[in-house]
């Protein structure tokens, strides 16, 4: 019967092999004697630790994770998780990127239900310590193996998966939402606050404004409470202990009744969107705001009197123009908004908008470039603002007979969209605009329609797989 190497016979193979004592590799690994002596020859033999494996490795010249395979079995002495030895070397594992070893050590430690919640800990951990992508096994493998739907740490860890694989594609985003939102109500307060945002932000993006209305509503009641406990506790002269959000209470606060308003508008409900403007219009007296809480109510401020403006636009007042274009003159960050807010006015009143288009030309023309950013909610905001903008802006054109800038600035938001994997709106209403208006487009845009909607079709399917 053939002998299967151990991690020690191995050892003791490279030590005759190059004819080391116990004496002179101690020189050279920085490894006790005696230490060293006890591992190999003590009955039972001393545990190696995953630095003493590395000294050994190092000394010996190999790379990095040498007998990795076979120290597993010394994390599991006599068929037992030995955790402090277990720890270290999944840190290390997590270091050299060696997710095949992590998994293997997750599948034997969850052999022992009890090890879940260490093993959480432990993704905890590495979140806090900045590495994200490196920490997803762990909480997946909780969540695979919790046995309690209502845990907490099973909610935390469908929050922290959920919102690490947030990205630019929209209907991926729409199903990590319906995946992770039945464990919301079982996470602690503060998760509650960052998770109904994250899902608040992902449902106005694929257009679900009903869906949106309800988690805003939510995270309007849950930040009101926070607030008013952190109100009472000051009356009482009690500790307020810090909230560990990833934002400012007041941004929670001010998003909850702010994008109420924007879903309605969505909706094209103009007139009950206004009415949520004055919970966010000055927020200054908001209490136990730091500087950074000061900055952020002095932003509601400025949303507020720019969406207050938007809608009188989108409701045919005009008149409200000119005090519209100097306020996004003033805060570019806005520009792009404010124009889609004016194309989409002048596509419903049939406006004459050219002075405006022609005033902020230059930044229509850095649109173009689609220069986006992925956002603190985990998506790319922006690639759906240009999306609109242009296929509006596509609109005002086929409207006024500028058929050739029209399909230009529809091409556009093509492009746009088809980063997005948007099957639902944008990119159906693209294609339909294109075939209506086909035949006042040149051999170059049919072109670069078929090229991009070849791109489109791509991009799903690698999105799907």
């Amino acid at each position: 019967m053939e002998h299967t190497p151990t991690i020690r016979s191995k050892i003791e193979t490279e030590l005759k092999q190059r004819g080391y004592s116990f004496s002179s590799f101690s020189k050279i690994s920085g490894i006790n004697r005696g230490t060293f002596s006890a591992m190999l020859n003590s009955n039972p033999p001393k545990p190696i630790s995953v630095r003493q494996m590395d000294l050994i490795t190092k000394a010996l010249g190999y790379p990095e994770g040498w007998l990795y395979e076979m120290y597993i079995d010394e994390c599991f002495y006599e068929g037992k998780g030995h955790w402090k030895r277990i720890k270290p070397f999944l840190l290390r594992c997590v270091e050299l990127g060696r997710k095949d070893y992590i998994q293997r050590v997750l599948s034997r430690l969850t052999e022992d239900l009890s090890y879940v919640s260490t093993i959480f800990e432990l993704a905890e951990e590495l979140h806090k310590g900045g590495k994200e992508k490196e920490s997803v096994p762990f909480y997946e493998c909780v969540v695979e193996n919790e046995r309690y739907y209502h845990s907490e740490r099973l909610a935390i860890s469908q929050y922290r998966l959920f919102s690490y694989s947030l990205n630019k594609d929209l209907e991926n985003n729409r199903q990590l939402a319906i995946k992770f939102a039945p464990y919301r109500k079982n996470l602690p307060e503060n998760h509650q606050l960052d998770a109904l945002l994250k899902l608040v932000n992902v449902y106005f993006q694929v257009y679900d404004c009903e869906t949106t209305i309800q988690y805003a509503k939510e995270l309007e009641v849950i930040a009101t409470n926070v607030y008013q406990q952190q109100i009472q506790n000051r009356l009482k002269n009690r500790e307020v202990k810090p909230l560990n959000t990833e934002r400012h209470l007041i941004v929670y606060f001010g998003q909850a009744y702010l994008m109420q308003g924007n879903a309605r508008e969505k909706q094209g409900l103009y007139e009950e969107a206004m009415e949520f403007i004055p919970y966010y219009a000055d927020l200054t007296g908001f209490e136990g705001l730091d500087e950074m809480g000061f900055l952020e109510a002095r932003k509601f401020e400025m949303w507020a009197e720019a969406n207050r403006l938007n809608l009188e636009i989108l409701m045919g007042n005009m008149t409200s123009l000119p005090a519209y274009v100097e306020l996004i003159k003033s805060n570019p960050e806005e520009i792009l908004q404010g124009l889609l807010t004016i194309i989409e006015s002048a596509n419903i009143y049939n406006h004459i908008i050219d002075d405006i288009l022609t005033l902020f030309a230059k930044n229509i023309n850095e649109f173009r470039d689609l220069r986006t950013n992925i956002s603190y909610y985990g998506t790319n905001y922006n690639l759906v603002s240009y999306s609109r903008f242009f296929l509006e802006l596509s609109r005002y054109y086929f409207n006024k007979g500028n058929y050739s800038e029209a399909i230009d600035s529809m091409l556009n938001s093509l492009k746009a969209s088809s980063q997005l994997n948007d099957k639902a709106y944008y990119i159906k209403s693209i294609t339909l605009l294109f075939e209506k208006y086909k035949d006042h487009s040149t051999h170059e845009q049919r072109t670069e329609y078929e090229k991009v909607i070849k791109a489109v079709e791509n991009n799903i399917k690698e999105m799907t797989f």
